[in-house]
């Protein structure tokens, strides 16, 4: 079961906060917090708030349990831009963006590992009765 939670309107920008995804990316919910709290970027603080929540609203549902989490998707997409000026050179102003970024993350439960089915034991090579390919010469 797929649980997720969003952070919008952030104050960093989307591409200082993909620099993280791949850290985190595909693994264990409880394991990429603690991979976050030694990463030195300021992206890494919000991802730990929204893995919290995301796992807090794992724990609502019944029968989830948060060791089982890994996270399937984590995105960060840009959001409105904070458009400001600033005073330049013979009178002019150049634009400055301050972006923010939606930030979404999605968790999912791991499969529990199936019993493998017995292999199949072929009867001609038991036996040794199997055709041997030709060699040419």
């Amino acid at each position: 079961m797929v649980t997720r939670a969003v952070l919008r309107y952030i104050r960093i920008t989307p591409r200082k906060f993909r620099q993280i995804i791949p850290l985190i990316k595909g693994r264990n919910a409880e394991e990429a917090i603690a991979i976050l709290s030694s990463v030195k970027k300021g992206a890494s603080k919000y991802a730990i708030d929204l893995l919290k929540s995301a796992i807090a609203n794992a724990r609502r549902l019944q029968g989830v349990e948060a060791s089982n989490l890994y996270i399937s998707k984590l995105i960060a997409d840009g959001g409105p831009m904070l458009k400001r000026f600033r005073a330049a050179s013979m009178g002019r102003a150049s634009p400055i963006r301050k972006r923010t970024s939606h930030i979404t993350v999605e968790l999912d439960e791991q499969a529990k590992p199936k019993e493998a089915p017995a292999p199949k034991v072929n009867t001609k090579a038991a036996k040794g009765k199997t055709k041997r390919p030709r060699q040419k010469e």
